[in-house]
């Protein structure tokens, strides 16, 4: 057997006896083990330190049992390290969709929740946006399917750099995307909603020769007394995306009265483009 196979199945038990008793128990024994070769090498300087040997002879006997300390934990420790370094890719996996990098679904709810709690704690405004790409099928039938990914990460980005740091954007579902607005009226949500929706139909995504493109709807629902739950102000934005969807698409929407003005492409904002957040 090779040194290197042999290298190679020692590392792979230490992998296993590490993930068996978990990073925090190693960690544990790993200190402890050199504590007590610590130990042991204290007492051997001082044996050499006492015995008549010559001065070169107890440096060398020192470096010798340094270099033994640091070839049994060394291994541990970046064992660990690349453990610590695996335990945080796993954590973006669990909260990111994979695809556009956003909060993924579960995420999103967790992090609306708090959000949604506090807002409702303190009587402030919040609201929630949800979107809708328009006709993607059409997008994926006719430029294939890594064409459609494309261009979700363009409206990933595109809704992204929209938001405010203190925004939470999330992957939904398959092409729709929800968005939390904490501190924010039903004015400032509608403005927002209306510069994602102009960002993307402002992307020309280029494509094996040719440019895509594609539109948006979004619903936009505000915190108000009825919504006892996150999932009751969800609902709202999604009724209201629905009625975005029955009046052309392209549009934005509430489910309140001023779902009666126009937001389309061809119309602006009453007023203007300042919303009140």
């Amino acid at each position: 057997m090779s040194l290197k196979t042999r290298s190679a199945r020692r590392w792979l038990r230490l992998r296993r006896l590490v993930l068996r008793q978990g990073p925090a128990r190693v960690t544990s024994g790993v200190a402890a083990a050199a504590g007590v070769m610590a130990a042991v090498g204290s007492q051997v300087a001082l044996w050499l330190a006492a015995a008549p040997l010559s001065p070169w002879l107890a440096l060398l006997a020192g470096f010798g049992t340094a270099a033994l300390v640091g070839a049994a934990i060394w291994p541990l420790m970046r064992m660990l390290a690349d453990l610590e370094a695996a335990r945080v890719q796993l954590a973006v996996l669990a909260t990111r969709d994979e695809l556009t990098g956003v909060f993924n679904r579960r995420q999103f709810l967790v992090l609306a929740d708090r959000e949604w709690a506090r807002c409702r704690r303190y009587d402030m405004g919040a609201a929630m946006l949800m979107l809708d790409v328009d006709h993607f099928k059409r997008v994926n039938d006719l430029n294939g399917h890594l064409a459609g990914d494309l261009m979700l990460r363009e409206i990933a980005r595109a809704a992204g750099e929209t938001l405010r740091h203190a925004d939470i954007l999330g992957r939904f579902g398959g092409e729709e995307f929800i968005v939390f607005l904490p501190h924010t009226d039903v004015l400032g949500a509608l403005d927002v909603a209306e510069r994602i929706r102009e960002r993307v139909a402002a992307i020309k995504l280029e494509w094996r020769g040719q440019q895509i493109s594609t539109t948006v709807s979004l619903g936009v629902a505000t915190l108000g007394i009825s919504h006892d739950t996150v999932g009751a102000l969800i609902a709202d934005a999604d009724r209201a995306l629905y009625t975005a969807k029955d009046a052309g698409r392209n549009c934005v929407r509430t489910p309140t009265a001023l779902e009666a003005l126009d937001f389309s492409s061809n119309a602006e904002l009453p007023w203007g483009s300042s919303g009140v957040r």
